[in-house]
This record gives structure tokens, C-alpha cells and sequence, in this order.
């Protein structure tokens, strides 16, 4: 039998090895975690043609695992809102990057968004961020007059949104989309908060009682504005561009810009409120909002209307710039819901 002290000599030694192999098994462990990739989940309803190689290129640079949640075009924007909406509680994106800022302002509302105010958008003119930081917005799309050149002398164009309730036009050659979807509804709430309602309500009320032609959205009106159907109509940069671009024989006019301004529909990028990977949630929105990639952006035509002074601006832009409305965002997600109660009343019979 062996004695007690040598008993405990071989206890110490089992212990011993016990603890060494438990230190090995917990190094491993942490050195598993250590090499785990770092990731950040971003949901975005940016064209995915155009969003994807931006988020590849800040993958490759930051070593940030990228995971893209794109909306699909029948939904727009406002699938990947209701699903911010309810994960809430259990949130799987850090990141919402979206191609306008209506939507953006109801996930504020909801308490979806967390605060943060990216150094990157120093440059970044102050009404173009949320005062605490819940949302920044960069470059977008106007909303501009695309006019038939061959059906109209320059010296006629228009130049404002009044010149829609004209009587120098027919009516029936003016086209406008359906003012309750997209951007044609962002822009009748940007003219209840800027026009006031009872103002707001009138104007569309006219353009109503004139007759002008309401089609289903703003690639329509370029299509039959291309076609010489419309003499001209209001719609997006983008779509306006394309018809340029495509050589088309028309004109874009940047309406009001002696008075109140022309529209801008921004991006905005926000952190979400209980975001997993909060760090790299912070670094691809300083990436975003940057300078070099609104350059990016406005390049290959995503961006038509930068918010701030690129080394390169887009081609057909005038020289003196662009003069946008004095409005604030906050206050056209607010006249939303009366606005598109008043289109729908107005233009569905």
C-alpha cells in the first residue's frame, strides 16, 4: 500500500496535469474567439447593383465580414422597414442604409435607431443630420422636369411647379406619377411642410381639376415624354438621366430655383438600436458617409445630386449648382400621412 505522502504527491501531479490541460483547452478557446472573423449585418434597399460593389470594397479594406440583406423591388423600402420593426427586440441588422429618408425617420419613431454622429460627416451639411445622431444623409435624387425638346422651345420650358396649374399648358400633355407612392409622395408631404396644408391641398386639388395625366410611376413619365406622348413631366434624376443618356431628345429642368427649391431625396445610414457588432456597425457607416464613396456613387450615376463639393461632379448639373428645399426631413415625415390621405382623396374617385 502506498503511503499517504506519496498519495499526495501523485494528487498533486494529477492535478497539475488536470489544470494544464484545462489552461490549453481554455487557450484554444479564446484563440478560437480571437480568429473569429468580424462581421456587421447590413440591410439596405440601395439598388443592390450599385450597393454591392461599395460594400465589397469596404470588406476588402476593413477585413469586416460583410452580410447584405437587399430589399426586393416589389416591396421598396418598406419590407425591410416592417422587418426592422419587428425584430426590435431581437435586433439581426446593425446597419439600414436606404436610398430615401422618410422611412429611415419612422424606424427613429419606432425605436429602432441608435444614436451616432459619424466623423466621416464633418463635411456634411447640418441639415442633411439628425440633430442627436439617430440618422446621417448623403447624396441622392432630385425631383426634376423632363421635357420633349422637339415638342418644346427652350425658351418656353418651365420652371416651376406652379407652371403645372398653367393655363399655358395643356393639361393633358403634363405627366405626373401617382402622388401616393415612391418619391411623388415624398414630394407632396415636402410641399405640406413647406406650402402648409390648406395651400398644399389646393395645388394638387388644381392639378387634379385641370386634368393632367397621373400614370403609374416616374419611369413611365420618362417613357412617354421620350415618346412625345407628354410633352413633359415631373420625375427622378435617375430616371431622367437614363433618358438622356440614352440620347433621347429631351431636357432636364431643375424646377424653382429662384424661390423655394428643387427636392433632393437623399441616402441615410443608421446605426441600429442593439446592434451585435456595434464596432464594425460604426465603421462601415463612417465608410458610407465619406466623401470617397459619395465620389463612388456619384461616378457610376447612383448620385445625382451630391450633398457636398466632390472633385468630380456629375455631368449635366448646372454651374451655379443646385438650390435645394429649405424644408426639414423630420417635418415631411410628419405631413406624410396627410398628405397621402388628401392624394388619395384627390386623385382615386
Amino acid at each position: 500500500m502506498l503511503s499517504l505522502s506519496i498519495k499526495k504527491r501523485w494528487l498533486i501531479i494529477l492535478l497539475g496535469l488536470l489544470l494544464g490541460v484545462f489552461l490549453i483547452l481554455s487557450g484554444c478557446s479564446q484563440n478560437n474567439e480571437t480568429m473569429k472573423p468580424r462581421e456587421v449585418v447590413i440591410y439596405t434597399s440601395v439598388d443592390q447593383v450599385f450597393a454591392e460593389t461599395i460594400l465589397k470594397e469596404f470588406e476588402q479594406q476593413s477585413k469586416i465580414k460583410v452580410k447584405a440583406v437587399y430589399d426586393v423591388e416589389a416591396a421598396k423600402t418598406t419590407g425591410l422597414v416592417n422587418r426592422l420593426i419587428a425584430e426590435k427586440d431581437k435586433p439581426q441588422a446593425d446597419v439600414f442604409w436606404s436610398s430615401e429618408f422618410v422611412q429611415t425617420i419612422l424606424l427613429q419613431e419606432k425605436g429602432v435607431l441608435d444614436t451616432y454622429k459619424p466623423a466621416a460627416a464633418a463635411d456634411i451639411p447640418s441639415s442633411f443630420k439628425e440633430k442627436d445622431g439617430y440618422w446621417t444623409a448623403f447624396g441622392g435624387r432630385a425631383r426634376v422636369f423632363l421635357v420633349n425638346t422637339e415638342k418644346v422651345a427652350a425658351a418656353d420650358y418651365p420652371a416651376s411647379l406652379q407652371d403645372m396649374n398653367s393655363d399655358k399648358w395643356t393639361a393633358e400633355r403634363i405627366g405626373m406619377p401617382y402622388p401616393m407612392f415612391g418619391t411623388t409622395a415624398t414630394h407632396a408631404a415636402a410641399l405640406y411642410a413647406y406650402m402648409g396644408e390648406a395651400e398644399a391641398r389646393s395645388y394638387f386639388q388644381n392639378l387634379q381639376k385641370r386634368g393632367i395625366r397621373i400614370v403609374e410611376g416616374n419611369s413611365v413619365v420618362r417613357d412617354m415624354v421620350v415618346s412625345g406622348e407628354l410633352d413633359w413631366g415631373i420625375t427622378d434624376t435617375d430616371d431622367a438621366d437614363g433618358a438622356v443618356k440614352s440620347g433621347a431628345k429631351v431636357g432636364i429642368i431643375y424646377p424653382d430655383q429662384s424661390d423655394m427649391g428643387t427636392l433632393i431625396v437623399p441616402n441615410t445610414v443608421a446605426l441600429i438600436k442593439g446592434s451585435k457588432n456595434s464596432d464594425a456597425a460604426r465603421e462601415i457607416i463612417e465608410y458610407l458617409v465619406s466623401k470617397e464613396v459619395e465620389q463612388k456613387l456619384t461616378d457610376v450615376g447612383f448620385i445625382q445630386i451630391p450633398c457636398r463639393e466632390l472633385d468630380s461632379m456629375p455631368a449635366g448639373l448646372p454651374e451655379s449648382g443646385v438650390k435645394g428645399m429649405t424644408i426639414d426631413f423630420t417635418a415631411v415625415y410628419k405631413a406624410q400621412e396627410s398628405a397621402k390621405q388628401d392624394m388619395a382623396e384627390i386623385f382615386i374617385r
